[in-house]
């Protein structure tokens, strides 16, 4: 036993003096005669102190030979707090120390806030609510000095929404937006991005219903101008400076973007100071678009409709003029069915106190339309008046069915006896008579009002003559307004 502890002694004083550290190999005979020792010493006085033997175990030196190899402290990189496992964003940025419901730089001058805007979609235009639907990214850069934070590789932190709440934030709005909203599918669609020195991005997709004052002056032939407007709510231009990031290159539009009615002619930006009359000056930034209405669906909807039926009107002008069930539906119809497409382009239409030029259009055919039916009516009032008055003569002439035929009378004078000569002279003298009798009643006497023949003859060819003129007159007239129409207003 006390060899034992001899040879313990031994091992460890040539351990200390090789600096406290054992070989692999070295370490490996002693290791197991501790072992036996350990076991011998439980058995017999009890348990034996391991502190040297395990110190030795855990020092093992490096030599020249092995594959380990000793980190230099210059070339040693401390790690990323700002990536470390289990560092809070609060704590990272001193959210608690800091009072974030102050602008930064407060008492100072005034923060500045640029922004611009990705246009994904224009959903809708209305005119009859004068109103359009946008669906847009907006994004905010602006610099906070509370939120800077060290970081060696200066990499930014990006969260979601949850941090909005607790740091300051631009209180953006849209100037005369009807109904607004932020996508929260499947999360609330807000980023923030906090860069080392404090600089911040701060992004969410919005749409908005906004206000659009339209002038359908020259409507379906028109170009419309709407506005999306920024403002801050609160801040004026004394604590809080908008501008467009990148100047008129900070609106960007999908390539996608198309409407059913419309043609997006251009976007652009502009920057203005709007006036409160009770809080200041405040500035104001301006997203304008153009667009142009396309008009070849209201050519098949409406114009040419309108058109046909005016045409339509104008075939009562060849049918007879004693063809009462043909002309009178034909005339009805068409100013029934100018009525319906009216009531059917004004039922989409917001109720305005000024013409549109589609209203001038649809009345001036309807006023075509009407007008033939007025003219059947002239004509056919005139064609009653000569009937009448043509019966109203026949009345009044004498009966001369006792009158003799001029052949007759000479058949019956080669028959006669030439002693009967004088009767026949008289007969002859009866028959000029009657006859002068005959045309003075035909004639007009001025005195009496009657209507002689030459008058008949000419009230009858006025009457023919309206179908006659009404068959140049109107299409020429329709024509010539069609042409000052589009001139205008195309």
């Amino acid at each position: 036993m006390h060899t034992d502890v001899m040879l313990l002694s031994l091992l460890l004083w040539t351990g200390a003096m090789s600096g406290g550290t054992c070989q692999r190999g070295e370490a490996a005979q002693p290791h197991r005669q501790g072992r036996r020792l350990r076991v011998s010493q439980r058995q017999n006085t009890g348990t034996v102190e391991r502190g040297p033997l395990l110190r030795c175990r855990r020092e093992i030196p490096v030599t020249e030979g092995s594959s380990r190899k000793v980190a230099s402290p210059m070339t040693k990189r401390s790690p990323d707090k700002t990536k470390a496992w289990g560092t809070k964003s609060e704590h990272l940025l001193r959210i608690q120390e800091h009072d974030f419901t102050m602008r930064p730089g407060f008492g100072g001058p005034a923060v500045s806030v640029g922004v611009d805007v990705q246009v994904e979609s224009l959903d809708a235009i209305s005119e009859v609510d004068m109103d359009f639907t946008m669906t847009l990214y907006l994004r905010h850069y602006w610099k906070d000095a509370r939120l800077a934070f060290k970081s060696n590789n200066n990499l930014s932190m990006t969260f979601d929404g949850r941090l909005v709440k607790k740091i300051w934030v631009p209180d953006m709005f849209f100037v005369h937006s009807k109904r607004s909203f932020t996508h929260d599918t499947t999360t609330d669609n807000v980023m923030l991005r906090v860069y080392p020195d404090g600089k911040v991005l701060y992004s969410l997709r919005v749409t908005v219903t906004s206000m659009c004052s339209m002038d359908l002056s020259r409507f379906p032939l028109d170009t419309q101008t709407c506005s999306l407007e920024i403002e801050s709510y609160a801040y004026t231009d004394d604590d809080l400076m908008l501008y467009w990031k990148k100047g008129n290159r900070s609106l960007n539009t999908d390539e996608k973007i198309s409407l059913s009615q419309f043609l997006i002619q251009e976007f652009h930006t502009t920057t203005k100071l709007a006036f409160y009359s009770s809080t200041g000056w405040y500035n104001r930034l301006y997203i304008n678009f153009t667009l142009r209405r396309h008009v070849f669906f209201f050519l098949l909807q409406t114009y040419f409709p309108a058109t046909l039926m005016v045409m339509l009107s104008w075939v009562s002008f060849w049918i007879d003029r004693r063809a009462v069930p043909a002309r009178v539906p034909l005339g009805i119809t068409t100013v029934l069915t100018m009525s319906t497409i009216i009531t059917g382009v004004n039922a989409s239409m917001p109720r305005v106190s000024y013409i549109k030029a589609v209203d001038i259009y649809l009345w001036v055919s309807f006023v075509f339309v009407f007008l033939s039916v007025i003219e059947y009516a002239a004509v056919n009032y005139l064609s009653t008046l000569q009937e009448r008055k043509e019966r109203a003569l026949r009345e009044r002439m004498p009966c001369t069915c006792g009158l003799v035929h001029p052949g007759t009378m000479s058949a019956s004078y080669s028959e006669v006896d030439a002693n009967t000569t004088g009767n026949y002279g008289s007969m002859q003298r009866n028959g000029v008579k009657r006859e002068r009798m005959l045309v003075q009643l035909m004639e007009n006497d001025q005195i009496t009002g009657h209507v002689s023949s030459g008058t008949y003859s000419s009230a009858a060819i006025d009457t023919h003559a309206i179908d006659k003129y009404s068959r140049v007159m109107f299409p020429g007239s329709y024509i010539l307004f069609n042409f000052i129409y589009w001139s205008i207003y195309s």
